[in-house]
């Protein structure tokens, strides 16, 4: 899964984002229609989509608030990585957290997001599930990511992958946030191609999850030792 550089990303897009066209105003449009597909299609381009949080930097009278929560929605989807820090950085100080006297909904919606941001990054993952089904504000939020909860999952997968060759179905419902065992091991078997037995689900050996045998080696000789006996000597002389 790149999201830096998608094979999806057209040709349109790469001459607007590595060119002077960057800096146009009017290729907010373009870029912004870029995010509407990337949302109905299930791919992510950060590149493209900070290009036009920068558009949005420099000239604030064209930010759409929904836009920006898409780009954000999109980045978390591509956790862990930098990606949501890096366009969290690319909007004005006043959009990073709810004031009082503000009348945007967007402080909000960003605060909402960091939480689930955070949340996937430290690996909480049922908690994530627990915050996401916590606030109707959530479930507008990621609206218009088409299949969010399915790409949420199988990068859960990939990630478990990674550290795991046996885990129990129960713990497993909990952090891909499925109602019941069945569901997981449907989840498991057809998405992921795993197996499960007696209560666990078994992942294939890959080069991540395979326990390595480590070989410390130290080339010491009594030539070392003799110069350290050496040197203290001559100091305490």
């Amino acid at each position: 899964m790149s999201g830096e550089d998608p094979q999806e990303r057209p040709q349109e897009i790469r001459n607007i984002i590595n060119g002077l066209e960057r800096y146009n105003p009017e290729a907010a449009s373009v870029l912004e229609a870029y995010v509407s597909q990337q949302c109905e299609e299930k791919f992510c381009d950060c590149n493209a989509n900070r290009a036009l949080l920068k558009l949005y930097q420099l000239n604030p009278d064209r930010l759409k608030d929904e836009v920006v929560s898409n780009i954000l929605v999109k980045a978390m989807t591509q956790f862990p990585s930098p990606q949501f820090d890096l366009a969290l950085h690319l909007l004005p100080p006043s959009l990073s957290s709810p004031t009082p006297n503000s009348t945007s909904e967007l402080p909000e919606a960003v605060a909402h997001l960091r939480t689930l941001n955070t949340q996937l990054e430290g690996a909480q993952y049922a908690r994530f599930w627990a915050t996401l089904e916590s606030d109707d504000l959530y479930a507008d939020l990621v609206a218009d990511i088409a299949g969010f909860e399915d790409v949420i999952r199988v990068r859960i997968a990939q990630l478990i992958s990674q550290s795991y060759r046996e885990v129990n179905v129960g713990v497993l419902e909990n952090w891909l946030g499925l109602d019941d065992e069945e569901e997981v091991k449907k989840f498991v078997t057809e998405t992921c191609g795993w197996k499960v037995a007696d209560g666990l689900v078994h992942i294939p050996k890959n080069a991540e999850n395979e326990a390595k045998k480590t070989e410390i080696r130290e080339d010491v000789n009594i030539d070392m030792f003799s110069r350290i006996i050496k040197r203290s000597w001559e100091e305490a002389a």
